[in-house]
């Protein structure tokens, strides 16, 4: 079986820019003296085959275990939230409603999302709009803007403004919440960004500011639905901030479809891959499968907004690559889940953020799916495999099929290797 894929015309390419939260996550090598990441824990021997590591150049890779230089995920993480405003773009209506866009949905979103093992807490120490010293269009700040010099001269103007009610050696991670006026609508552009794993940033209290995501605009279609869905894309901007890179491609989602929010952060709740909970050490090494051996192994998933039980079997296929499957319904974040059932993606480190790293597999290709709005890419809506269907790569000599269904829920999958 092949990955589905549609061409899609301009206009609806101009579309998905916007409500996919098309964003930049720059990481650096530059390393710092500031606590960020855990040190990787230790892990079962039986699944360091499916520890598949990145290659030299990917900057933000989806191998196990994240480098130390993004956010810790797990525990409790503090973020400074920071209302900023310019001379050329005031802040309309107060700083604290828009704080209020974004939380506390997104604290609960990760609450949910982690089974509870992200104590996400955010702070807002400065309850105004604070005003930057020059105006918006002074940073030249555009669409794939990089760090210097605009962003480099913004982090400095905000640091040098807040530092002093700011203790910024007090957070893990930075939020830049702007005024929605300045800049383009995000129906027109996003500009919404993540500069993570940057040691080189300009320093603040000691530490540099080397995690923080820069929120713009609305991602309103006009009907004030980002009051309801809006605040999703920071989350997927902190997925940055936690080491995760972005799955869409050049033409939008649909490499992933509404899948992770990593891919589509746009219209009713989604939750992330099992392989990124696996990453941010949400699930337990006893909560993965790594599938190795030759022959049938059978193995039981249970679904993966529920916390306990096996939620991810591994299936490598090399050094950077293999097919993993977890088991997706309708509950916990996964609010449009139509088509229940087990869903088979290949995850491959080597390719970077934004090229496409994870690709799912279509159960029923060019169907149309079984959702349209809110979904931005609908076609993988109706993806995962269901009892009586079957996976196969003969090429890689891997064949999964899922064979039923229990009274609790789980689905019960075999994996075989030729």
């Amino acid at each position: 079986m092949q990955p589905s894929s549609r061409r899609i015309g301009p206009r609806r390419v101009a579309a998905l820019a916007s409500v996919t939260a098309l964003t930049l996550a720059v990481s650096t090598s530059a390393t710092t003296g500031r606590p960020t990441g855990p040190a990787a824990p230790a892990r079962s021997t039986a699944l360091r085959p499916c520890m598949i590591h990145g290659r030299v150049g990917v900057q933000m890779s989806e191998g196990v275990p994240t480098s130390s230089g993004y956010a810790r995920a797990t525990g409790v993480v503090r973020a400074v939230n920071l209302m900023v405003d310019f001379s050329d773009a005031p802040g309309r209506g107060s700083a604290l409603s828009r704080l209020a866009e974004f939380f506390p949905q997104t604290r609960r979103w990760f609450a949910i999302s982690s089974y509870g093992r992200l104590d996400y807490r955010p702070e807002a120490p400065i309850r105004h709009w604070l005003r930057m010293p020059r105006p918006f269009k002074a940073y030249g700040i555009a669409r794939g803007a990089p760090f210097d010099p605009g962003y480099r001269r913004l982090v400095q103007d905000i640091v040098a403004a807040a530092d002093p009610e700011v203790d910024f050696r007090r957070y893990q991670l930075v939020n830049v919440l702007v005024t929605p006026n300045a800049g383009p609508s995000a129906l027109d552009t996003v500009l919404s960004v993540t500069f993570a794993d940057n040691g080189g940033a300009p320093v603040a209290d000691g530490v540099p500011v080397a995690n923080a995501s820069f929120i713009y605009s609305r991602q309103d279609d006009g009907s004030g639905s980002y009051a309801v869905t809006g605040y999703r894309v920071l989350p997927h901007e902190n997925g940055h901030v936690f080491g995760l890179p972005d799955l869409y491609t050049q033409e939008g989602g649909g490499a992933v479809g509404h899948w992770d929010i990593m891919s589509e952060d746009w219209g009713a709740d989604n939750d992330l891959l099992a392989w990124h909970k696996w990453k941010l050490g949400w699930l337990d090494d006893s909560q993965v499968g790594c599938a190795t051996t030759r022959g049938t192994t059978a193995y039981t998933l249970t679904p993966l907004a529920r916390a306990g039980g096996r939620k991810l079997v591994f299936i490598p296929i090399g050094p950077t690559a293999g097919y993993a499957l977890e088991l997706r319904t309708r509950e916990g974040n996964d609010a449009a889940v139509c088509r229940p059932g087990v869903l088979v993606y290949r995850v491959d480190s080597g390719v970077d953020s934004g090229n496409g790293p994870i690709t799912v597999y279509d159960s029923r290709p060019d169907s149309g799916g079984c959702t349209r709005s809110p979904n931005v890419q609908p076609e993988l809506s109706d993806a995962p495999f269901v009892p009586g269907e079957t996976f196969e790569d003969p090429k890689a000599g891997v064949a999964v099929s899922v064979v039923a269904r229990n009274p609790s829920g789980g689905y019960r999958v075999q994996v075989t290797r030729r």
